[in-house]
């Protein structure tokens, strides 16, 4: 049939089923027609109603509540598919009817419905920011997800909203698994302690993770053992971490992080060390890291001389003295710790069996050492538990004024 004229038209949507879905489908259909049968009693008609291009956008507008899922599903394909071509500021009457179209499909009661919308809408960067808010938060997973793991239009503020709602681990994961997660982001993830969304956020390459956090996480990773495998294979290791993580993970993880040919040469001795750290703890059934090793497999050079020795040569430095706290190396932190702070190995004994948090703070203090090895040397030597840490203010400052840590050492004997 060639072009349908307005009788024809008119007399095929008072036919039967078959004449009204041909009317219903046709591009050539007068909009008054269209928008007549937009209220047909078959939801096959209503459907071709729904899908049809030239469909009057106040019909749509009625479609969008319609009893029959099939009708919202068709429609929500084609209403989503015109988002590219709409103007950014959506001024225009048409434009306003289209965006409250959306954000009604965006609440629909049927999932299929909403996920014919993220599929559309997901990844575009001139998405309705209200419609992208509404999915994002959906509580279905298998909405909210796509919409959170590739929407350009969330911000760090919608991201870190959601998290603080607690969201389920697969939301969580879609958000860690993010192109270029932030750092405000990565804290906030790895804040939560879950273990799917931990190791998602590791195993995305282009998360952005601090130093501070990444010990956090190796505080806990001895207990996770999903993280292992993302760790072992994180880019850009920082050495005392690599080093860290030689010390827990099995050994056939161990193969793979020493294979890895692009750490730098100092995480790569970082890496060796280690491994040879735990070689005779596991022959002296100790386990792995503790520094625990039968006398005859203790090495030549005794903790405290090789402390010495690297402070004569002016290598004893922050980044030796971590990576010996991620080894279990207790001797040797001890006494790189009197060697830098400058005070006797009685005193920083005493300090560190005190287990007071402010003490050992102002010890690393005096020591010169960052906040952030202070804290790893508060739990790791001190064993303060994580709960009673003394953490960073502002992220990296000490919280102690100069006075109150000379106060602090002052208790311990210290002029």
């Amino acid at each position: 049939m060639g072009g349908l004229d307005y009788d024809t038209a008119k007399k095929l949507a008072t036919g039967d089923t078959a004449d009204r879905r041909f009317v219903a489908s046709r591009a050539e259909t007068q909009p008054e027609i269209l928008y007549l049968l937009a209220t047909d009693k078959s939801a096959d008609v209503r459907r071709e109603i729904a899908l049809n291009n030239a469909t009057p956008r106040q019909a749509d507008m009625l479609l969008s509540t319609d009893v029959d899922e099939s009708v919202r599903s068709g429609l929500a394909s084609k209403i989503a598919a015109l988002v590219p071509t709409l103007s950014a500021d959506r001024v225009g009457q048409i434009e306003r009817m289209t965006l409250q179209i959306l954000e009604t499909l965006a609440r629909d009661r049927a999932a299929a419905v909403r996920g014919v919308m993220v599929a559309a809408l997901k990844d575009l960067p001139n998405a309705p920011p209200t419609v992208i808010q509404q999915l994002a938060r959906d509580l279905d997973a298998s909405i909210s997800g796509p919409v959170l793991r590739h929407s350009p239009i969330l911000t760090d503020d919608d991201l870190l909203e959601i998290i603080a709602g607690a969201p389920e681990d697969e939301r969580l994961c879609a958000i860690a698994e993010r192109a270029d997660v932030s750092v405000a982001v990565s804290d906030a993830i790895v804040q939560t302690e879950r273990e799917a969304a931990v190791a998602s956020l590791l195993g995305n390459a282009s998360a952005q993770i601090r130093e501070e956090t990444l010990d956090r996480i190796l505080d806990l990773a001895p207990k996770h053992e999903p993280w292992h495998a993302p760790l072992v294979r994180r880019p850009h290791l920082p050495a005392a971490a690599a080093a860290r993580i030689a010390g827990f993970v099995t050994d056939s993880l161990v193969k793979v992080l020493e294979s890895r040919s692009d750490l730098p040469p100092e995480t790569r001795q970082a890496i060796t060390q280690a491994v040879r750290q735990r070689l005779p703890a596991a022959k002296a059934g100790t386990g792995i890291g503790n520094g625990l090793v039968d006398e005859e497999e203790t090495p030549k050079e005794r903790p405290a001389d090789r402390a010495r020795r690297l402070h004569k040569e002016k290598k004893l430095t922050e980044d030796t003295v971590t990576m010996a706290l991620g080894q279990g190396d207790r001797g040797f932190v001890m006494a790189a710790l009197a060697l830098l702070s400058g005070l006797p190995l009685p005193i920083v004994e005493k300090i560190i069996a005190g287990q007071s948090p402010r003490g050992v703070t102002a010890l690393c203090w005096k020591a010169k050492l960052t906040m952030r090895a202070a804290r790893q040397v508060q739990m790791r030597l001190a064993q303060i538990p994580p709960s009673n840490v003394l953490n960073a203010r502002e992220g990296t400052k000490y919280p102690m004024t100069d006075d109150e840590m000379k106060w602090q050492l002052e208790f311990f004997g210290v002029e």
